[in-house]
C-alpha cells in the first residue's frame, strides 16, 4: 500500500524525532519543550495549529480538500497521541537514553507523539483527497493529571468546528503482542482508575517504649493487608478488580516512632457497582483497623478516570483497518481488557472510537518476560514508528471515506 511506503520513506526523520523527545522527557501539564519540538515538527504544514492555555497541548487541524465528496456537513476524524514522561530512572543503555535524572518515557508516548507528527505529514500529502477533517491532539498530562479532561474542556473535540464522528488513539506495548501487531476488543478495553489516600494518625514516641506511644505503622500495615483480604472476601469472584499500594511513608530514623504514617493505593475496576463496593469497603476496613490499634485515620477514595470503552463499530472499522494495512495475522482481538487506565476514556465517553494497542517489542524479545510499559527497563523499537504513523493515517482516510457507522 502506498500509504505505508510513504510512512517507511519518514522513518529516519521520525526516529530522530523519537529520540529528542525520548532524550528530554517532561511530567504532567506542562512539557515546554516537547511542546516547542512537536510545533517545530509541524511547521510548514497545512494545519490550523493551536496551544492550550491550562496545559502545553497542541491541536492542529486539517481541513479536507475534497469537499462535497459525501452529502452532509463534512465529516470529522481526531487523532490522539500523548506526549508525557513518568518519574521512572531509565536503566536502558541506549544512545538516546534520558539525560533528565528520575524521568524517562517509560510509556512509550515518545513514539505516539512521532507516529501523530509522522501521519501528520501523511495526511497533508492527501489533502486533497480527504472529504472532510482531521483533528490531531498532541496530548500531555495522560499519566495521572487528565490531560485529556483539560483539553475537552478547552475546546478540542470542537476544533473542527463540529464534533468528530470517530476518534481513535494508538499505545504502543513493550509486552503485549510481538512487535507490528495491533490488538484491541470492542467494549470496555480499559479499567476506571480511582485513587485511595491513607493518613494515619497516632502518638509519636521513642522506639525503645512503644508502649509509650501509639505507632501508626504497624496500624498502617495492617491495613494495607487487609484491604488485600477484602478485595477477595467482599466482591464476586468472577468480578475483576485490582488494588496495588503504590506508596508507604512513615518515619525519619530507626529508633523514632512517628506521628504519622501514609499509603495510597490505586484501584481499578470495570463496572460501577463494583467501584461502589470497594469506595465503602475501604474505608470501612482502614477505620476499623485504625480504631482496634487505638489510632486515627483519614481514608480518601477519589475517583479518577471511567472505563475505556471501545464504540464496537469503530473498533470494528479500525481492525479491519489494521488487516488490511498490515496483514490478516497483524490484528488480535483481546478476549479480556486490560486492568491499565486511559484518559482516553474522557474522549470515547463523548464521541464513539476505539483505543488500539501496537506491540513494539525490540527483536529477540519474548512478550511473555519482557519488561511491561512502566518498567526502567521497558523498551520499544524505532521499527514501529512509520507502522503507527500509516495506522493513523489510513484510520483518518477510511474513516472520512464512510457514513456515520449504524449503531
Amino acid at each position: 500500500m502506498r500509504l505505508l511506503d510513504d510512512a517507511r520513506d519518514l522513518a529516519d526523520d521520525l526516529t530522530d524525532l523519537r529520540h529528542r523527545l525520548h532524550e528530554r522527557p517532561e511530567l504532567g501539564l506542562h512539557l515546554p519543550r516537547t511542546q516547542a519540538t512537536v510545533l517545530a515538527a509541524l511547521e510548514g504544514l497545512d494545519l490550523e495549529v493551536t496551544t492550550g492555555r491550562s496545559s502545553t497541548s497542541v491541536t492542529a487541524v486539517l481541513r479536507g480538500g475534497a469537499t462535497g465528496a459525501t452529502p452532509g456537513p463534512a465529516p470529522v476524524v481526531l487523532l490522539r497521541g500523548d506526549k508525557d514522561a513518568l518519574p521512572v530512572h531509565e536503566e536502558l543503555d541506549v544512545p538516546f537514553r534520558s539525560r533528565v535524572d528520575g524521568v524517562m518515557h517509560a510509556c512509550g508516548h515518545d513514539l505516539h507523539t512521532a507516529m501523530l507528527a509522522g501521519a501528520a505529514r501523511l495526511l497533508v500529502a492527501r489533502r486533497d483527497e480527504l472529504p472532510g477533517d482531521v483533528v490531531l491532539m498532541f496530548q500531555p498530562g495522560e499519566e495521572g493529571h487528565d490531560g485529556a479532561g483539560h483539553m475537552i474542556a478547552e475546546g478540542v473535540l470542537d476544533a473542527a468546528g463540529r464534533r468528530p464522528d470517530a476518534a481513535f488513539a494508538l499505545h504502543v506495548m513493550s509486552n503485549l503482542t510481538t512487535r507490528g501487531v495491533v490488538a484491541s476488543r470492542a467494549g470496555a478495553v480499559m479499567a476506571a482508575s480511582d485513587g485511595v489516600f491513607v493518613t494515619v494518625r497516632g502518638q509519636g514516641g521513642h522506639g525503645s517504649a512503644p508502649h509509650g506511644a501509639r505507632d501508626p505503622i504497624p496500624a498502617a500495615c495492617a491495613m494495607v493487608l487487609a484491604l488485600q483480604t477484602a478485595m477477595t472476601r467482599r466482591l464476586d469472584p468472577f468480578a475483576t478488580a485490582v488494588l496495588t499500594v503504590g506508596t508507604f511513608h512513615a518515619g525519619t530514623q530507626r529508633n523514632i516512632i512517628p506521628a504519622t504514617a501514609t499509603f495510597e493505593a490505586t484501584v481499578r475496576t470495570f463496572d460501577p457497582a463494583v467501584r461502589a463496593v470497594l469506595a465503602h469497603a475501604v474505608e470501612e476496613v482502614c477505620r476499623g483497623v485504625a480504631a482496634a490499634h487505638g489510632v486515627e485515620v483519614d481514608v480518601a477514595f477519589r475517583a479518577e478516570y471511567p472505563v475505556t470503552v471501545n464504540d464496537p463499530a469503530e473498533t470494528r472499522f479500525a481492525m479491519d483497518t489494521a488487516r488490511a494495512l498490515f496483514g490478516a495475522g497483524h490484528a488480535l482481538d483481546l478476549l479480556h481488557p486490560l486492568t491499565g487506565s486511559e484518559d482516553f476514556s474522557r474522549v470515547v465517553a463523548e464521541v464513539p472510537g476505539a483505543m488500539l494497542f501496537l506491540g513494539a517489542l525490540p527483536d529477540g524479545t519474548d512478550p511473555a518476560t519482557a519488561p511491561s510499559n512502566h518498567a526502567p527497563q521497558a523498551a520499544f523499537d524505532d521499527d514501529v514508528l512509520p507502522l503507527g504513523a500509516a495506522l493513523y493515517a489510513q484510520l483518518a482516510v477510511g474513516r472520512l471515506a464512510l457514513a456515520p457507522p449504524a449503531a
